[in-house]
């Protein structure tokens, strides 16, 4: 049976999309409904799913994160396919939306305060966005590398946002730098996965008309997180399953 291995954050592990993989760590809260093992099941595909929530690029490539190495070593040059959800956690975009939505006191409370601001910063953001372009190329060319038979599929994040019109409790100042943040996080993706041999699954652009305000989400809303439910402003599962079928299809 043919190796698949899934790297990257939240988005593709699927936080609180039951059932729950329990051989999973605790902290890198991953499904068995999430795309990964989805794809595998269709391709009939031997998964290594390494995603973790609240994954970085470094966390992919160099650091450990709560006691697991870094995600590319599990990759061992046998692989047939590579799928990559990255950089989301870089530029701190669901951190921003999350804080955007909370009441505009807590962004004056002592500890906390400064950083709600923070995020909610453009210019952080900015440079933060100018960053993460750099890291995804990075990304890309060690793959490349290190999976140099298999085909690696950069697979961008489903869309949030409304493209227009409001999403409440977030302001429309925020919702907007939420919009930017996100196209550019897109964008960027694209350009990584072009520059490097890599292939680009757009998630984002098939799933613009399913935003998580929509009638039809493949996303939630804002939210207090809840155990035992999908976790706020993530993918749910028919979201999860339609970013199956377009990998399936790429």
């Amino acid at each position: 049976m043919s190796r698949y291995v899934a790297l990257g954050s939240s988005m593709a592990a699927g936080p609180g999309i039951w059932p729950p993989d329990l051989g999973a760590p605790l902290p890198a809260m991953r499904s068995t409904n999430n795309y990964p093992h989805l794809v595998a099941k269709k391709l009939g595909l031997r998964l290594v799913d390494v995603t973790y929530s609240g994954a970085t690029t470094a966390n992919l490539l160099l650091e450990s994160q709560f006691g697991a190495g870094p995600q590319v070593e599990a990759l061992d040059g046998s692989e047939e396919l590579v799928t990559v959800t990255i950089g989301g956690n870089d530029v701190g975009y669901v951190p921003m939306l999350f804080a955007a939505g909370l009441p505009r006191m807590a962004r004056e409370l002592p500890l906390i305060g400064g950083r709600l601001r923070e995020k909610l910063d453009p210019t952080a953001r900015d440079r933060a966005l100018v960053e993460v372009g750099e890291s995804l190329k990075g990304v890309g060319r060690t793959l490349r590398q290190r999976a140099p038979r298999a085909k690696v599929l950069f697979v961008d994040y489903l869309t949030l946002l409304p493209p227009d019109g409001a999403a409440p409790p977030l302001s429309d100042v925020d919702v907007a730098l939420g919009r930017r943040v996100a196209d550019t996080l897109e964008r960027l993706t694209g350009e990584a996965a072009a520059d490097t041999g890599c292939q680009w699954v757009r998630a984002a652009d098939a799933s613009r008309e399913h935003h998580a305000w929509s009638s039809e989400p493949w996303t939630t809303r804002w939210g207090l997180p809840i155990p035992g439910r999908t976790a706020p402003l993530h993918p749910n599962a028919v979201g999860m399953r339609a970013v199956a079928d377009l990998i399936v299809s790429s």
